[in-house]
C-alpha cells in the first residue's frame, strides 16, 4: 500500500512530508501545540549544540532547505543514520512511526534534579513522530501522546536504564512528541491503549525503541 506520506533523510535533517494539511500536535521546537502543516523536520545538530534560540537558529535551517510555509521542527544530537520508520496496518488504519533516540540525556521524572546551571543536561533525546491517517479529535491527539508515552517508558524500564545520577530512568529530559493526522475515516474520539488505535501507536512505538536500543 503507498505511503501517505514522503520521507526523506540526509546527515543533516529527517523530513516528513504530506500532500495534504495535517493536524499536528506536538512539543516541537518550532510548532509546539496544535496547528495544521505539511512538513516536519527532525534536524541534527551536534552534541555541543548550544544555541540562545534554538527555534530562531531551527527556521534559519528549515528557509535554507526551502520550506517557506508552517512547519513542525523538531531537534536531535543523535545521528539520524539511526533512524527507526515503524510502518504498521491493522483494520484498516494505518500509522507510521519515524523516531530518533538517544539516551544519554536519561532521567526521572520528579526525581532528577530540574535543568539548570549545575545540571545541564547532556545531549540525548527521544523524538517520536506519529503518523495517521486517520481522524482523531483534539482529545483523543491527547491520549495518542500519553499512549506513545507509556509505551515508550514501558521499554525503557524493562531494559533498567539508569540515569547518571544511579536512577530507574524514564526518558531523557528533552523528549518531543509529534501526532499529524490526515483526518480521513471515521472520527476517533479516543486513544487510550484499549483502543484499537491506541494499540497501534504502543506497538510502534514498542516496536521502534526495540530497534534503537542502546
Amino acid at each position: 500500500m503507498p505511503r501517505f506520506f514522503t520521507l526523506t533523510q540526509n546527515d543533516e535533517a529527517v523530513m516528513v512530508r504530506s500532500p495534504h494539511p495535517l493536524a499536528i500536535l506536538s512539543s516541537a521546537v518550532v510548532g509546539g501545540g496544535f496547528l495544521h502543516a505539511r512538513v516536519i523536520l527532525n534536524r541534527h545538530v551536534s552534541k555541543n549544540y548550544d544555541h540562545p534560540h534554538p527555534d530562531q537558529d531551527l527556521r534559519a535551517f528549515a528557509a535554507r532547505l526551502g520550506v517557506e510555509e508552517p512547519f513542525v521542527g523538531l531537534m536531535t544530537a543523535a545521528y539520524l543514520d539511526r533512524t527507526q520508520v515503524i510502518e504498521l496496518d491493522d483494520r484498516g488504519l494505518r500509522l507510521a512511526l519515524v523516531m530518533t533516540a538517544g539516551f544519554s540525556n536519561a532521567t526521572a521524572a520528579g526525581l532528577s534534579p530540574p535543568a539548570g546551571p549545575e545540571h545541564r543536561p547532556l545531549p540525548g533525546t527521544i523524538n517520536l513522530i506519529l503518523l495517521l491517517d486517520a481522524a482523531l479529535s483534539p482529545a483523543a491527539m491527547v491520549n495518542a501522546v500519553i499512549t506513545a508515552t507509556e509505551a515508550k517508558t514501558a521499554a525503557i524500564r524493562a531494559w533498567a536504564l539508569r540515569t547518571p545520577d544511579g536512577l530507574p530512568a524514564t526518558g531523557t529530559s528533552t523528549d518531543a512528541v509529534v501526532v499529524a493526522c490526515t483526518g480521513r475515516g471515521e472520527p476517533l474520539p479516543y486513544a487510550g491503549p484499549a483502543t484499537p488505535v491506541g494499540h497501534l501507536i504502543a506497538r510502534a512505538v514498542r516496536v521502534g525503541m526495540k530497534g534503537a536500543r542502546p
